[in-house]
């Protein structure tokens, strides 16, 4: 339950301030006009940190893992012939995640007052993913709910083990590179300038690659506010050109053709497109629909766009194979696998062999290029320690010739 504030008026026209506990907005409207029959405001009280911390109401996120235990949770309830709406009240019992919990109860409520299942969710269930939604409205318009639930519990489960099969594999390369920097700043902000005096007190020419050394570290320590501050200005110029359309496509154009990166993003979109159309056409969607679908969540907005495109021309008759050919940015390995999966009848099939073959493709080439950036950061940490090292050492044993 949520606490809302309020401003209302009496029947004789004065005017009243309350607070009222309602399950979402509607609920504390309705039980406000009970008392007055205009309500002129009513907003949500947001919680403080302190309020957070005594009453426990993280707001922490939730994983494919998370959605794919749901899923499975529903699955195997709805098979014993629970309702609905009981069935999501007993997994939301079950969840342990707080903000998972609230949802699902607020689902479970409108689904017992007779709403939509799909528009349940999509109402109280905001960060729920869009093929969630979609997938659960095809399985209550054909009345099979459960194969829903399964078909979803096995596209969550397999995007989950990519993700984390990437995280797993950035995971050290990152680390090296934050230690890096670290030893980076101590060096040129603490190590450097103590040098620079030493080599000072003891007179005579420095080296070359010594004065570089110290060039350096002066400009990282008068003007690493600038440094800051232009990096940041890069970045925000960098979002807001790719916020609009054409910064969008232009970038999605350059990320395609860059090397390794654009060979590794065609591969992702290829897997998402295959594995999440597949999902959707398990649980009965129209295939014009579950294209539509599959182009909302896709990463790249070239490819986006082109699926979006391509649910245009199979409405105009075309067949999937026939709106693929005109997209230039799929494979025609891939398009030849539909091809004969709409020869066969077996397109769903087809989509999720495309899908495990991109998937493996994806995973290979991932690591195949993280494999190149550790030995090359290892190269370049040990050409910079060098470089360090020499500096230093190269005008002491200049100065103890002069002796």
């Amino acid at each position: 339950m949520e606490s809302y504030k309020y401003t209302a008026q009496a029947y004789d026209g004065s005017k009243h301030k309350g607070v009222v506990e309602a399950s979402d907005q509607y609920d504390a409207i309705s039980k406000i006009k009970l008392n007055y029959p205009i309500v002129e405001t009513c907003t949500m009280i947001k919680k403080t940190r302190l309020d957070d911390i005594l009453g426990f109401e993280l707001t922490k996120g939730f994983s494919g893992q998370d959605l794919a235990l749901l899923c499975q949770q529903c699955a195997i309830i709805l098979k014993s012939g629970v309702s609905i709406g009981q069935c999501v009240t007993m997994v939301a019992d079950q969840t342990k995640n707080k903000k998972i919990k609230k949802q699902l109860t607020k689902t479970s409520e409108d689904i017992n007052q007779g709403n939509s299942i799909a528009k349940s969710f999509e109402k109280n269930c905001p960060d729920f993913p869009i093929t969630f939604f979609e997938t659960i409205r095809a399985g209550e318009e054909s009345g099979t709910l459960v194969k829903s639930f399964e078909a979803l519990e096995s596209f969550y489960i397999k995007s989950d083990k990519v993700k984390k099969k990437l995280k797993s594999a950035l995971s050290y390369p990152i680390f090296v590179l934050c230690i890096a920097i670290v030893v980076l700043i101590v060096i040129m902000a603490f190590v450097v300038p103590q040098l620079t005096q030493t080599f000072a007190d003891m007179g005579g020419e420095l080296p070359v690659i010594t004065k570089i050394l110290i060039v350096t570290s002066e400009f990282f320590q008068h003007y690493w506010l600038g440094i800051f501050i232009g990096f940041a200005m890069i970045f925000i110029a960098f979002k807001i050109i790719t916020h609009n359309e054409q910064g969008k496509l232009w970038w999605s154009r350059i990320s395609l053709k860059l090397p390794v990166i654009g060979n590794i993003q065609t591969l992702h979109a290829c897997e998402q497109f295959a594995d999440t159309l597949s999902s959707l056409m398990a649980s009965g969607i129209l295939v014009d629909k579950a294209i539509d679908t599959t182009a909302k969540v896709m990463d790249n907005y070239i490819f986006k766009r082109e699926v979006y495109a391509m649910a245009d021309k199979i409405r105009t008759g075309k067949t999937m194979v026939e709106a693929m050919n005109q997209c230039p940015y799929f494979p025609d390995i891939m398009k030849t696998m539909v091809a004969v999966g709409e020869k066969t009848g077996s397109v769903e099939v087809s989509l999720q062999t495309i899908a495990a073959y991109y998937t493996s493709e994806y995973d290979n080439a991932t690591q195949k290029a993280l494999s190149k950036v550790e030995p090359t950061m290892m190269i370049f940490l040990a050409l910079f320690a060098g470089f360090i090292v020499i500096s230093i050492y190269l005008p002491m044993f200049t100065m103890y010739d002069l002796f």
